[in-house]
Order: C-alpha cells, then structure tokens, then sequence
C-alpha cells in the first residue's frame, strides 16, 4: 500500500518538473523565434519537446509549431540550418538566391545572428523580471511606518497584536520605521511575552505581547532536514530538547548550539502539539560581500507575527524590484559556482535534474504562488547558464560571432565540429557529475 502515495509523489514530482521546464523552455526559444522573424529569418520548426511528434500546425509564415513526446527541452529549427543547434547548413543555401539565403541563419548578416542567439537568454530574463514584478504589483510594498496588517496564525494563549496598530515601542525603545523594528528584533529578550507601546483608537496603550519573531515557520525549505521530517508553514516550535523556545532568534541559535546533533522539536499545529526529531544539516549561506558562510540549519524561515501594513506599488516600483531580484540571483549564482569551483563550498550547493525535479515537486505542493516563483528564479539561471562561453550554450556561439567580428569570417567547419564536441562533453559531465550529486553524494 505504501507503494500508492509514493508512486503518486512522484508523479507530482515529475509533473511540476515538465511543467516549469516546459514553461522556461516556450519561453527562451521564443525569443530566439520572434527576434529572427524580426531579423527576417525564417523558422520552419518550433518544438517543445524532442522526438517522435504529437501534434503540429504550421502558420501563415511557414513554420511547424510542434509538441514532441519527450518533454525535456526543445528548439528552434532556422531555415538552411543542419540541426537543431543551428550549426552548419542542410546544403540548401548553396542553391538558394541572395535574397533567400539571408532569411537563413547562416546567411544573415553577423548582427542578425547575434541578436537572434542572444535573445533566448534575455528572454528568460525578461520572463523573471516580469513575474517577480508582479508579485509586488498584486501583494503591494510595506508602508515605511510599523502598521500592524494581518496577523499570522499562533496558539491561542499567545496574546498578539490587532490589526492597525501602529507600534511607537517595544521595551521602551522607540520605533519609527517597519525597517527600525525589524533591526532590534534580535535584540529583544528572549521571553514568552515583550512590552509593545501601540497608538490604537486615538490614544497610546501598553500591550503584553508575543515575541516580535516568535519561533514560527514562514517557509520550509525543499530537500531540508525540516521538509524531510513533514514541517509545515504556521508551524510554531514551542520547545527544543524540552527547553522552552519564544523567539525565531532563540531557535537558530539552539540549532547553532547543538553542532549537527539532532533535536527534539515540541510544535504547535492548528491547535495540536506534535513532536519530531531533526538533525541538522551543513550549509552554505551566502553573504552580502558575497563570500559564504557555514553553518548547521534545518531549513525553515521565519518572520513577524503580523504582516506589515501594505500600500499599492507602481509599474516602475515593480518593475525595478523584479530586475534587482534578477540581478541578486545572477550575482548569487556566480558567487557560488566561484566558491564550488576553487573548493571554498560543497559542490552539493550544485543541483542536477534530479533535485531541480524534487524541489520543483515540492514548492509546487507548497500552493501556486512558491511555483510560480521558483519558475522565475529557475529561468534566471537557465537565461545565465546559456550565457556561459560553451559551446552548443548560447554563449558558445556568441564567442564564434565575436571571433568572426575581429578575423572578419567565421571559424573553420573543421574547428566548429571539434569545439562542439569539447562542448557537448562538458555539458555531459557536468549533468552526469550532478545527477550522481543527487543521487548519491547529497541526496
């Protein structure tokens, strides 16, 4: 019987996986389609997916739009090209007049090319850039002041705030900005309840209340001790090995404290205790000068007990927010395949096809909104990855269009087929190494 529900996971899994993969695929390769037809060269196939075909149509200007049976990637076969990778030609452009040969990929002109082979990635780009826009345009920015907005689920016998509440001190330290409150959170004593003075109903009272992060789950991280062991969001952990706990803050540093060694957690859930037992994982976390720190974590995120008081964001404001997030995962990303390359992190901070699958599964189970959002954040490494000087990558052929801006012609077919092949190899090595990385060294 247990069979069911594990055959089950994995075909949510494996679901959410060509979903999110197809999505980024449609994405990148359109960019690479509608830049070339604005070029002026013609693509007869655009595929999502590989072999044998589901279903096709062609449109007005001649190219089949296809779905293939294996949904692991797909491509954008330009008129004239060989295969699918646009390298070399199918014979055909020999034969072809001026006019036709420019409306191939090999017969463009080099700034046609580039801009055609560029626009993949930064159609991935411009895809997160969108959806992380959006989710400030739908949920709005925090108000600058520390407004209480809606309050997050706790046990009854904590005593919170009310919404509205406009928080002036906490231990008798006045506050002015949410910034000024989120900055002394981790000064706070740690006790089951703090002293918050509130304006409320047109005067100022005193309130006993909880901890301004108690020790509550925002998120479980997927493939974490925490989500291993069935830790779920609005889970509040009231003790550790029977001590009691009252902050986030008194959490992570029980957690530092115990050096890998596993925990007792006591938790709260929708007004039932429970109890579990984690261990500790080793971790590496980067850091603002982008350097990594490592530490033992189980895998949650907290927060406040409330949600900030939210105001309407503007198209810029949106639009500037989804592109310093964009550029915070590019950064983060070379940041740490520098430190897995010269030794300084774990290369599990390297995921391959079968975690990128598992945590794809996971935020998907986690509601629509974490999916949505993970896709983002995976088109940003796949626009980046592109972007790597590899041949058979995006970058690859950006690296021959420049050699053929400086010598004036491009690189011998002779020395193309050996350069790709050096790619491939590599491409392959670093899946095979990823996946055994998966499967084996940091399941």
């Amino acid at each position: 019987m247990d069979l069911i529900p594990q055959f089950g996971g994995l075909l949510w899994t494996l679901a959410a996986f060509v979903v999110a993969l197809s999505i980024i695929v449609a994405v990148h390769e359109y960019g690479h389609y509608i830049v070339g037809r604005w070029c002026g060269i013609k693509a007869d196939v655009f595929s999502i997916g590989f072999g044998p075909v589901l279903a096709s149509r062609v449109d007005r200007h001649g190219t089949r739009w296809q779905l293939a049976a294996l949904p692991l990637g797909g491509y954008v076969k330009f008129r004239g090209d060989a295969n699918a990778a646009s390298v070399g030609d199918d014979g055909s452009v020999a034969t072809m007049t001026e006019a036709q040969r420019a409306e191939t990929m090999n017969g463009a002109s080099l700034w046609r090319r580039a801009a055609t082979v560029a626009a993949g990635p930064i159609f991935n780009f411009i895809l997160s850039i969108l959806v992380f826009g959006a989710f400030v345009l739908v949920s709005g920015t925090a108000v600058e002041a520390p407004v209480v907005g809606e309050t997050k689920p706790m046990p009854a016998e904590v005593r919170l705030l009310e919404q509205g509440d406009l928080v002036v001190a906490v231990e008798g330290r006045p506050v002015e900005t949410l910034q000024e409150l989120s900055e002394i959170s981790r000064e706070l004593p740690a006790a089951e309840t703090i002293t918050y003075e509130v304006a409320r109903g047109g005067g100022t009272v005193t309130v006993e209340a909880a901890p301004l992060m108690p020790a509550r789950i925002e998120t479980v991280n997927p493939r974490s001790a925490a989500w291993d062991i069935g830790l779920q969001e609005n889970d509040v952990v009231r003790a550790i090995d029977g001590r009691p706990i009252h902050s986030f803050h008194e959490l992570q540093a029980a957690v530092a404290a115990g050096e890998g060694a596993p925990l007792a957690l006591d938790v709260w859930r929708a007004g039932e205790m429970l109890e579990f037992t984690l261990t500790p994982r080793s971790t590496d976390l980067p850091q603002p000068d982008g350097s990594f720190e490592t530490r033992y974590l189980i895998g949650i995120t907290g927060g406040m007990f409330f949600d900030p008081q939210t105001e309407s964001a503007g198209p810029i404001e949106a639009m500037r927010y989804g592109v310093e997030q964009t550029i915070y995962i590019v950064r983060s990303s070379l940041s740490a395949l520098t430190h897995i390359a010269t030794g300084a992190i774990s290369t599990c901070n390297l995921s391959g096809p079968v975690g990128i699958a598992e945590v794809s599964g996971a935020t998907a189970s986690q509601g629509l909104d974490n999916f949505i959002w993970m896709i983002a954040v995976l088109s940003t490494a796949v626009g980046l990855l592109n972007l790597f000087p590899i041949p058979v990558l995006d970058g690859g052929h950006l690296v021959f269009h420049a050699y053929e801006a400086v010598r004036g012609r491009p690189p011998s077919d002779g020395a193309v087929r050996v350069l790709m092949s050096v790619g491939i190899a590599l491409m392959l090595t670093l899946m095979v190494f990823a996946t055994f990385n998966d499967l084996i060294f940091c399941p």
